[in-house]
């Protein structure tokens, strides 16, 4: 790095340290645990900024069902609602008593949903819309078109056709590519800071869950009879069979265990991710609530290290969306395994 950028970045943090209150008694502590989970953890507002202890956000319609019947409110009405019915929120959850009353409220993560949902649409119908009128002697589509165009085309001869038979491919296809790119606009959105991006979506595991689920679906319910066969009559020695099944249940229980890891795998990168970057930022906050000089020392290195992670985190956005189609085409097409092309007869 070069010495006028060390300085600039030096003198940005000098600034930000000499604009904290001097009585650090006084200061508010940090608490990074609690910061990394109200980042990443879903809720029932979309939360902006907080200037002067006034918390800024978006409010969004609570919807539960109590003993009472059916309850429906704005988020920005929850604590005298939630008070004159006598539940309590606790960790973000409403609670009737001891018991979690039923919350089908419209999120953040389902607003989030929505506009990943909205902008995968607005992408797919003008890029669809490029090609109308098109000859295949045309040139190839240039800007956001050919990368749309480029990631389509990578995804789908690289992985797709590598790895699902030839006469299955245009019927897994479409959900492919639509999991990929519905994970990578999600993770690319929650890098973005403030509104409509920041929520955590895929750092979420309901949704990570229900992508798994998706494949785990797509491998089991349309599974060939030979891929059947080799969970529960595998080609291995007779005693791995009988009379104790140790193959058969070890393979049965690989059908669970693939979209587990399916699920687990991308939660956690995205998630870790997010904490990672969160908790870099609250040690230049912490640091300069200790004292200026070390604030200075300390924070900057924080800061450099938290502009290193944006950066990592893109290509993880890039790298989950991948690695979680790559992985779900490697499941459907072994249970299509066996099923060979006829070949041409020689004339």
């Amino acid at each position: 790095m070069k010495p006028f950028i060390k300085y600039i970045l030096l003198g940005a943090l000098l600034l930000f340290g000499l604009s904290l209150p001097q009585e650090s008694k006084a200061a508010e502590e940090i608490n990074a645990t609690q910061l990394v989970m109200e980042h990443t953890a879903d809720a029932h507002d979309w939360h902006i900024t907080t200037i002067n202890g006034h918390a800024i956000s978006i409010p969004l319609p609570v919807i539960i069902k109590t003993s009472q019947g059916w309850q429906c409110f704005m988020s920005n009405q929850m604590g005298p609602k939630l008070q004159s019915l006598g539940l309590t929120l606790k960790e973000g959850k409403i609670y009737e008593g001891s018991k979690r009353v039923l919350d089908i409220s419209i999120t953040k993560d389902v607003v989030q949903l929505w506009i990943v949902v909205i902008l995968l649409i607005i992408i797919f119908v003008s890029c669809s819309r490029w090609y109308k009128g098109k000859k295949p002697s045309d040139g190839a589509p240039k800007g956001f078109v050919g990368l749309i165009e480029m990631l389509t085309m990578f995804i789908y001869d690289d992985i797709i056709k590598e790895t699902i038979p030839e006469k299955h491919i245009h019927k897994y296809a479409p959900f492919l590519l639509t999991a990929f790119f519905f994970i990578f606009l999600s993770n690319i959105m929650g890098l973005i800071p403030i509104f409509p991006g920041g929520a955590n979506l895929t750092g979420n595991i309901a949704i990570t869950f229900f992508l798994a689920l998706c494949t785990m679906l797509l491998v089991n319910l349309f599974g060939n009879k030979h891929y059947w066969k080799d969970i529960f009559w595998p080609d291995v020695p007779w005693w791995l069979k009988v009379p104790i099944p140790i193959i058969p249940v070890i393979e049965l229980f690989g059908v669970f265990t693939k979209p587990f890891a399916l699920m687990i795998r991308l939660f956690a990168n995205i998630f870790g991710g997010h904490a990672v970057a969160i908790s870099l930022t609250c040690v230049i906050f912490i640091t300069f609530q200790k004292s200026i000089v070390t604030g200075a020392s300390v924070g900057s290195i924080s800061f450099l290290l938290m502009i290193f992670m944006d950066f990592l985190e893109l290509l993880v956005a890039f790298i989950q969306a991948f690695v979680f189609t790559m992985l779900s085409s490697v499941f459907i097409g072994l249970a299509h395994q066996g099923e060979e092309e006829p070949q041409k007869k020689l004339a």
